[in-house]
């Protein structure tokens, strides 16, 4: 099914341009180009000489991009996860000199709404879940592998849901009858197995959205990201990260917090200097959520929470 047929509605799409590009001539990187909703006005908002690199995982998305911004010479986009945004810096010899990065941190509304890329717990596809389908596990094959231990922890874990263990046993109990290999099907063992249903969330709403985290390897490659940003990014560089979830954002926050707070071990009752401190970053804003209106257009961006921050050393 060809995803151009999903709408995407890009979330925070002012407020984040408006954060991040600070010189219209500057190098900028789009670290989860979706399809391109951020990138275009990135775009809009630099100069001739301005660059923008954009990355994503997903196939399509690169087919998407590569289409939309073929005649614009200050574009350029690379295949893969935004954890290899060193080796992709590197590669446009732009390590240390990046003027600005944007994450915006959730899934694009063609890949939740595409019943072929199995992310979607409301209509019937193969169980897949993969951004870049030319690597890894599916989550169809993370399933019949996985402990039912393992199972319940990702579902707790990833997915905030107290009922992980129950859904676990029954995970286990039906792939033992017949392989697990349709979103459809999960769906059902899922909602079967969750006593308590929150009202407005479909039953399966955590369970899938923590096998998603499980497959893609999310967080860990949000920790990747914002060090190697930290590297990538010039002085006076800014980092614009829009996160949907408390997991995301706990690990953004953490970050942010961590550089702006500098060295902690320092002895006790010895005077120092900020110097010392060796901080690297400082806030720009207190955190930014969606506006009243965006919200009743965009349901999906109710969730999103943006921290801007900017290096100091």
């Amino acid at each position: 099914m060809d995803n151009e047929n999903f709408e995407h509605v890009t979330v925070l799409l002012q407020e984040a341009v408006d954060a991040l590009v600070s010189d219209p001539s500057g190098f900028y990187i789009d670290g989860t180009f979706g399809r391109g909703g951020h990138s275009s006005k990135i775009l809009e908002a630099l100069a001739d000489d301005g660059q923008l690199m954009a990355i994503d995982k997903d196939l399509t998305a690169i087919s998407f991009a590569e289409q939309r911004f073929a005649d614009d010479q200050r574009f350029s986009i690379a295949h893969g996860s935004f954890a290899r945004i060193v080796e992709f810096t590197e590669q446009h010899q732009q390590h240390g000199s990046v003027t600005g990065i944007l994450l915006d941190l959730g899934v694009s509304s063609p890949q939740l709404d595409d019943p072929s890329r199995g992310f979607s717990f409301q209509n019937d596809g193969p169980l897949d879940m993969r951004m870049d389908i030319t690597r890894g596990e599916s989550a169809a094959q993370w399933i019949a592998r996985a402990s039912e231990k393992e199972i319940a922890d990702v579902i707790y874990t990833y997915g905030e849901d107290r009922f992980g263990r129950r859904m676990a046993k029954a995970i286990v109990a039906e792939r033992a009858i017949k392989p697990i290999e349709t979103t459809g099907r999960l769906a059902q063992i899922v909602k079967d197995a969750n006593p308590a249903w929150e009202k407005g969330k479909h039953p399966a709403t955590r369970a899938f959205q923590a096998i998603r985290i499980q497959v893609n390897q999310e967080l860990s490659d949000i920790d990747a990201v914002l060090e190697g940003a930290l590297e990538t990014l010039q002085v006076g560089g800014r980092l614009v990260v829009i996160s949907f979830h408390s997991l995301e954002d706990r690990i953004v926050k953490r970050f942010i917090r961590k550089h702006v707070k500098g060295d902690d071990h320092l002895p006790q009752g010895i005077p120092y200097t900020n110097d010392m401190l060796r901080c690297r970053l400082k806030d720009i804003s207190k955190k930014v959520r969606a506006s009243k209106d965006e919200v009743n257009i965009n349901p999906r961006s109710r969730s999103a929470v943006m921290r801007v921050t900017e290096k100091i050393a």
